[in-house]
C-alpha cells in the first residue's frame, strides 16, 4: 500500500522545487532591499538639501519666503491663544508660532515658551526671537517643516513685524484682528482672568508643555470642582484639550506651590477607596530636574494581594497628583512595611 497520498507533507523536495523557491524569495528579499534603500537614499537627499540651504543666508531667505503669513494680533490678555486654535482650524492653517513656539495641531515642533521667562522683558525678548540662536533653531525647523501658511501671534502690528523680521519671513499678506473673531463680553472675562489670577494660555494640550511648567499653577482647582460637579450630578462642562493654562514664572501672583503635608492629604485622600490599603507610614519626595519622585511605605490590610494593592495604589498616586496638581510626577515608589489583621471599619473609628 502506498502511504504517499496520506502524508504528502513528507515528500522530499527535489533539488529544482528547492531552487526555484530560494530564487522566489531572494528576488523577493533584493526587491525590498531596494525599497527600502530608495526610501532612506530620499531621506538622506533630502537632508543634505536642508543642510545646502540652511548653509546659505540667501538660499534660506529664498525658501522661507514661500510661507504665507497670517498676522492674528490682539492686546495681551485678550484671549488671542485660546482663539488662535479655533481660527487656524478653521482656515486649515496647521502651523501657529506663539510666544517663542511653533506648533503644528496638537504638538510642539520647536523652542522655548515664553512665558517660562524669569522675567517679563524678557518675555518680551524670546517672544520676537531677538537672540539670534533662537531664531535660527525657529528657521530651520520652518525649512524642514515648509508649512504653506504660517500664523503668527502678537501683541501689535510692530511685534508681527519684528518676529518676521527676525525670523526672515515675508510680513504679513493677512491681518486677523482678535476684535473680528471674539465678542467684547469674551474679551473681557479674558481680562479679568489675567488680571486676577495672572492666567495665560498655550494652544496644545498639557502633556506638550508639563516639562516646562512643572510646579506652577495649571488650573488643577478646575479638575477638582469638575470631581465635586460629577459627584453631585452636574453635567460636566466641556474641555478644550487643545489649550494649557498656566501661570508663567514672572506673574505678579507669584509663583504655585504645594507644600509635603498638602500633598499627604491628597494622597490619603485618593487613596482610602483602594481595597487591601490601610494607611501611610512614611512618605517622602524628591524634587528633581523636571518635577518630582514620590516614596510611600504603606501599611495593608490582611487577606489581599499584597502585588495587586501596591499597583493600584502607584498608579492611582501617579495620576492623582498630575490631575490635581499640574505638578510632574516622574515616579511612584510604593513599598508595603505593615500587614494590619483587622477590618478597615475598625481602623476608621
Amino acid at each position: 500500500m502506498s502511504h504517499s497520498d496520506e502524508a504528502p507533507s513528507n515528500k522530499p523536495v527535489t533539488g529544482g522545487a528547492l531552487a526555484r523557491t530560494n530564487r522566489a524569495f531572494f528576488s523577493e528579499f533584493r526587491e525590498s532591499l531596494k525599497r527600502t534603500g530608495t526610501a532612506n537614499q530620499a531621506a538622506a537627499d533630502t537632508e543634505r538639501n536642508i543642510e545646502r540651504i540652511l548653509d546659505s543666508e540667501q538660499a534660506t531667505r529664498e525658501q522661507l519666503s514661500h510661507i504665507a503669513v497670517i498676522a492674528f494680533v490682539g492686546p495681551s490678555g485678550t484671549g488671542k491663544s485660546t482663539r488662535a486654535i479655533r481660527v487656524a482650524r478653521e482656515n486649515n492653517i496647521n502651523y501657529i508660532i506663539d510666544d517663542g513656539l511653533l506648533i503644528n495641531g496638537s504638538r510642539i515642533i520647536t523652542g522655548t515658551s515664553a512665558k517660562k521667562a524669569p522675567t517679563k522683558m524678557e518675555s518680551v525678548r524670546q517672544a520676537i526671537f531677538i537672540d539670534e540662536t533662537r531664531s535660527s533653531v525657529m528657521r530651520r525647523a520652518l525649512v524642514e517643516c515648509m508649512p504653506q501658511a504660517l500664523m503668527i501671534l502678537g501683541t501689535s502690528d510692530s511685534m508681527l513685524s519684528k518676529i518676521c523680521t527676525n525670523l526672515w519671513l515675508n510680513q504679513p499678506s493677512m491681518l486677523i484682528r482678535i476684535e473680528d473673531v471674539s465678542t467684547e463680553e469674551e474679551r473681557r472675562i479674558a481680562r479679568s482672568t489675567r488680571l486676577t489670577e495672572g492666567m495665560h494660555t498655550i494652544p496644545v494640550p498639557s502633556m506638550e508643555v508639563k516639562h516646562e511648567f512643572s510646579g506652577y499653577f495649571s488650573d488643577p482647582l478646575s479638575k477638582l470642582r469638575q470631581r465635586f460637579d460629577r459627584e453631585r450630578g452636574v453635567a460636566p462642562m466641556s474641555q478644550d484639550s487643545d489649550r494649557t493654562v498656566v501661570r508663567p514664572t514672572f506673574s505678579s501672583l507669584g509663583s504655585y506651590s504645594i507644600s509635603d503635608e498638602a500633598l499627604l492629604d491628597l494622597i490619603k485622600i485618593v487613596l482610602k477607596d483602594v481595597p487591601g490599603f490601610a494607611e501611610v507610614t512614611d512618605f517622602k519626595t524628591e524634587k528633581q530636574t523636571y518635577g518630582i519622585m514620590i516614596s510611600l511605605d504603606i501599611a495593608l490590610f490582611y487577606g489581599y494581594d499584597a502585588q495587586e494593592v501596591l499597583m493600584a495604589v502607584q498608579q492611582k498616586v501617579g495620576m492623582a497628583v498630575e490631575e490635581y496638581t499640574s505638578i510632574t510626577t516622574n515616579g511612584v515608589n510604593v513599598r508595603a512595611g505593615r500587614l494590619i489583621h483587622q477590618d478597615r471599619s475598625a481602623l476608621e473609628e
